[in-house]
């Protein structure tokens, strides 16, 4: 009895769908996941924490705005081939000295390398240092040596969000120091060296191209002493003289765009995590379609809040602004805090804490760091976040199949485990050899359950949203559906078997029919199991290799029926066409009670749904206007 009811081959059906759904996300969805479980955590996934820059948008970093003094120019051409003109009214410009000096100055605060090789222009370093030197080849030849000799360097980091450099001119030996970074650090640079610079000015040309969607970066340089030979930012909060601001756009993926609105339809927010400009951010999210209104915090109003206002805000925010490294974990810890399964993408070494935190880390395999992806769970091989949508619905597929098996498995093992007890309670000779009970237990509960490894996501399986976190694995009605079947799967057997045997059947025949009805019973029971819907639906055909597996395991059934060497080892004798036909018609039963019960229970989710569709439709509606109106 202990034997029969032991569902043996779960352990091995489990491991196998995710074993197949692993190998088939590296195969066809150019996703490579480093462990088994998260391929099932990605079916519970409630939000996807993502940088924004080359993996929501394009990482084609161009500058297509260049404001100088009281000069507007518009620069041609798109991605990192430095093919384009800087136009002012359409007309391609004169290089003023100014204008001259703010491409020297994007140029040389800098340290990306542009490489091209085989006519395929790439980086080696950051897109938005990128999108400066293709801007200085497009005037400059990329040949030419640059004029200056390279002393000392603030590499940019987070914390200050601006990079600078030391230079000396290799002719006229004179020292410069050229910076870049966000505007809202050299803005008051600049104002220390310029008391006449209009920072309004500069902040209406920052908030217009931040609304158009594109990062903005100011320039400036500062002449220095001959003996100088090393920078500080002390000297560079000492004042500085200011050139300009360039407008850089990194357009949105189309195909992330798509991936939204389907997991947005699935129940799955996206947080964008940026160091970008807020409004720029915000436009970004927009277009993206990151939620029907979005909801902006920056991360130096996420310094200031509790750690209770942080889970909070990590909630409500769509879109985290000019945020840091440290942010990025705070923000997956406020995530996980308020219960939510929380994915992470991550590609740089600051990304490794967050992509260790989060419940799923993911990093990009083409530009992601060793580090990234170290501590990731899972690789996106192609960088492409679209991927995410496909590889949660897999996640999803996967947690059903297993689910599905369980629900399978368990009650087809109970029956065999009741028919001994309900025998030894009537006091009877064993109707099943424990040769038998081992064929039914390993080799046919395990033959048909490997369907469920091939069984297709379900239609409508992103419609739903995320099941809930420490959600039970079993509803109610699955435990009461896995006792009745049991229950049903073991009576009708012994029914069956006693009347055979009141017919003056031979026990092996009869006990060979019990062992038929058991297999016939999971034939028709995984039909109802394949399935949230009816059995017989457009479902139906879905899984074509279901059909081959049922094909094989009648196969065995009928070489264990009727090969002289089984009869010998398994205790079995040949079966009538009648004797068949008994089997499938208890088999059959099991089916159609099963559909009964999905059928009623299926009626009354339609009638529910409607009631509350009803009340939402009679619910009185208030119209409120503003003050304004």
């Amino acid at each position: 009895m202990v034997v029969g009811s032991i569902p043996e081959g779960l352990p091995a059906t489990t491991s196998v769908i995710l074993a197949m759904g692993v190998s088939d996300m590296a195969k066809r969805k150019h996703t490579i996941v480093k462990s088994l479980p998260a391929v099932e955590t990605l079916g519970s996934v409630d939000i996807i924490a993502t940088d924004k820059t080359g993996t929501l948008t394009k990482n084609e970093m161009t500058v297509k705005d260049i404001y100088i003094d009281n000069y507007h120019y518009e620069v041609t051409g798109d991605g990192y081939k430095p093919e384009g003109e800087i136009r002012e009214f359409g007309e391609p410009v004169e290089l003023k000295p100014r204008l001259r000096l703010f491409l020297e100055a994007g140029y040389e605060a800098n340290d990306t390398l542009l490489l091209h090789e085989q006519d395929t222009w790439s980086l080696n370093g950051e897109p938005t240092d990128g999108a400066f030197l293709t801007l200085y080849h497009k005037i400059f030849d990329y040949r030419q040596d640059s004029q200056y000799i390279e002393l000392d360097m603030l590499p940019f980091d987070s914390d200050y969000r601006y990079m600078a450099k030391l230079v000396m001119h290799k002719e006229s030996r004179q020292k410069l120091l050229f910076i870049k970074g966000s505007p809202d650090k050299l803005f008051p640079m600049a104002s220390k060296c310029d008391e006449g610079f209009d920072q309004n000015k500069w902040n209406r040309i920052v908030r217009e191209l931040s609304l158009q969607g594109k990062r903005v970066v100011a320039v400036g340089y500062k002449h220095c002493p001959d003996d100088m030979e090393e920078i500080s930012h002390e000297l560079l909060h000492s004042g500085i003289q200011f050139l300009g601001v360039a407008g850089i756009i990194d357009p949105p993926r189309e195909e992330v765009i798509d991936a939204l609105k389907v997991m947005r339809q699935a129940g799955v927010e996206v947080k964008m995590i940026t160091g970008d400009h807020p409004l720029t951010a915000k436009t970004i999210g927009e277009k993206l379609g990151l939620a029907d209104e979005i909801q902006v915090i920056t991360g130096p109003e996420w310094d200031q809040l509790s750690a209770d206002e942080q889970k909070e805000a990590a909630l409500k925010h769509q879109v985290f602004a000019r945020t840091t490294p440290k942010n990025k974990l705070e923000i997956v810890s406020a995530l996980q805090a308020s219960k939510k399964v929380t994915a992470m993408t991550g590609d740089g070494v600051n990304d490794a804490p967050a992509l260790k935190k989060a419940d799923i880390g993911i990093a990009m395999g083409i530009k992601g760091t060793d580090v990234a992806k170290d501590s990731a769970d899972m690789i996106l091989a192609n960088d492409n976040f679209a991927t995410m949508s496909v590889a949660i619905k897999e996640g999803r597929r996967i947690y059903d199949n297993i689910k599905k098996s369980i629900l399978f498995l368990l009650p087809t093992s109970f029956a065999e485990g009741l028919i001994i007890a309900f025998t030894i309670l009537m006091q009877q000779s064993m109707p099943l050899q424990a040769t038998q009970l081992l064929w039914i237990n390993m080799v046919s509960a395990i033959t048909i359950q490997f369907a469920f490894i091939f069984e297709p996501a379900e239609e409508g399986i992103m419609n739903r949203p995320p099941r809930r976190t420490g959600g039970a694995l079993m509803s109610k009605h699955d435990i009461f559906q896995m006792a009745y079947v049991s229950v049903l799967m073991a009576i009708v057997s012994l029914i069956a078997y006693d009347w055979l045997i009141y017919m003056g059947a031979d026990q092996a025949i009869a006990s060979t029919m019990m062992v038929n009805i058991i297999v016939m019973s999971k034939i028709f029971y995984l039909f109802n199991i394949r399935t949230s819907r009816l059995a017989f639906s457009s479902s139906f055909f879905t899984n074509p290799k279901a059909f081959l597996i049922i094909g094989i395991m009648i196969l065995l059934q009928l070489i264990l029926t009727y090969a002289p060497f089984m009869q010998g080892a398994f205790h079995t004798a040949s079966m009538t066409l009648v004797e068949w036909a008994i089997a499938v018609l208890c088999g059959l039963i099991v089916l159609i009670v099963a559909e009964i019960d999905k059928f009623i229970r299926l009626r009354l989710q339609a009638r529910k749904k409607g009631e509350i569709r009803m009340r939402q439709e009679a619910r009185p509606r208030t119209v409120t206007q503003s003050s304004s109106e």
